[in-house]
This record gives structure tokens, C-alpha cells and sequence, in this order.
């Protein structure tokens, strides 16, 4: 099938995004699993994600959980920590499609504020011709309405569209509205994907 835009998810994809990894390394493990266990900082985040303020959002949290809340203030404090660092390899595929002139689309779920700070750190998430943000639409993956926001607004056809993202549940969604997928475990496999639709030759690809 022909590949009229590329879509891209950003966490895990374009920026390593493992909150657990950075609270192992300043609190301790034993004490992060005791935290997580207790608060489900996901789902927390989940409501950024829709659009409610970052700061508020997280600050409401630590008054809700005392035991734990100099370290649920972290996850606003340090969040840019946890997203990171950026995967490079994955930077220039999406670079490498911009310069053949191929659309390439980012469709992530990222707080409103948050996607602006990681817009100072990250520059080439400016790079893509569409940006679809969960938290300025409202509503996040995998839930069926984000997705046909995107193909309302960018007017490409579900099956023109070709969708990297690390989550299964967001794969599924997306296949179920018949676009064609690939299931994001590292750049190389994406990579390869990408020649073998013949959007990038294995050159352009880095490989």
C-alpha cells in the first residue's frame, strides 16, 4: 500500500520516557516501588495528558499523598529528566523523511506545558508538518477519537497512513482503523521498515 504520511509517537520513539528509571537512581528503588504502589503517577499523568494543568495537576497529587509528596512534586520538578535522553537514530529517520519531502506527523500523548519545555530541549520536535498533541485536543491514545482527529484534519486516507509507536494498545487502535503500523521496539527495526516501504533507501536510513 502506498505511504502518503508517516506517523510518529514521541515517548519511547524519539525520547526515551522511563519515569521509574530516574526515581531508582534519586530515591532508591525499594522506595520508588513503595511509592508506585501507592500512587499511580500514570494515571495522574494521564490527566495532564487530557489537557489539565501540569503543575496544579501534580501539586493537587502531592497534597493527596503526603508520605509521599517531596517525591510526587519530582515528577514536575525533574520531568524533563525523565524524558530523556532523545534517541538519536530515530531523530534522523525523521529528518531523513523530511528532506525527501515525505509528511511526517507526530502523534503523542503530551501535557500541554509539558510539550512546550520539551520544545527547548528537543528542538527537531519542531521538524514535523502536523503535531498532534493529546493535551491541546483533548483526548489520548488509544482512544479511537484522537486518531480520527488526525485524519480529519491532515486528510489522509487511514490506509495512507504508516504509524510507529511503542504501545500495543495504540497499535491496535490504529490498525482497527485500518492504518499500517509498525510496532516500535528500536530504531533499526524502524528503519528497516521505513526502506522496505520504500520511503528511504537503506542509506538514508543509516543503515
Amino acid at each position: 500500500m502506498t505511504v502518503d504520511a508517516v506517523v510518529f509517537d514521541i515517548g519511547n520513539v524519539l525520547i526515551e520516557w522511563n519515569p521509574e528509571r530516574h526515581y531508582d537512581a534519586t530515591i532508591g528503588e525499594a522506595r520508588r516501588k513503595k511509592m508506585f504502589a501507592a500512587v499511580d503517577l500514570h494515571a495522574i499523568n494521564d490527566r495532564v495528558d487530557c489537557g489539565q494543568p501540569f503543575r496544579q495537576t501534580i501539586e493537587q497529587a502531592a497534597l493527596e499523598y503526603p508520605e509521599f509528596s517531596t517525591e510526587i512534586l519530582m515528577w514536575y520538578h525533574d520531568w524533563i529528566k525523565m524524558a530523556a535522553p532523545a534517541i538519536p537514530q530515530s531523530v534522523a529517520l525523521l529528518r531523513a523523511l523530511r528532506a525527501k519531502g515525505i509528511p511526517v506527523f507526530a502523534l503523542s500523548n503530551f501535557g500541554i506545558e509539558s510539550f512546550e519545555f520539551a520544545e527547548t530541549k528537543y528542538p527537531f520536535l519542531t521538524d514535523f508538518d502536523r503535531r498532534y498533541i493529546s493535551g491541546r485536543m483533548g483526548c489520548v491514545k488509544p482512544h479511537a477519537l484522537i486518531y480520527e482527529m488526525l485524519e480529519a484534519d491532515s486528510g489522509v486516507a487511514p490506509a495512507g497512513l504508516l504509524f510507529a509507536d511503542d504501545r500495543a494498545d495504540n497499535i491496535a487502535t490504529a490498525q482497527a482503523r485500518g492504518w499500517q503500523t509498525h510496532l516500535f521496539d528500536g530504531p533499526r527495526g524502524w528503519a528497516e521498515r521505513l526502506v522496505a516501504e520504500t520511503l528511504l533507501t537503506r542509506a538514508e536510513a543509516g543503515l
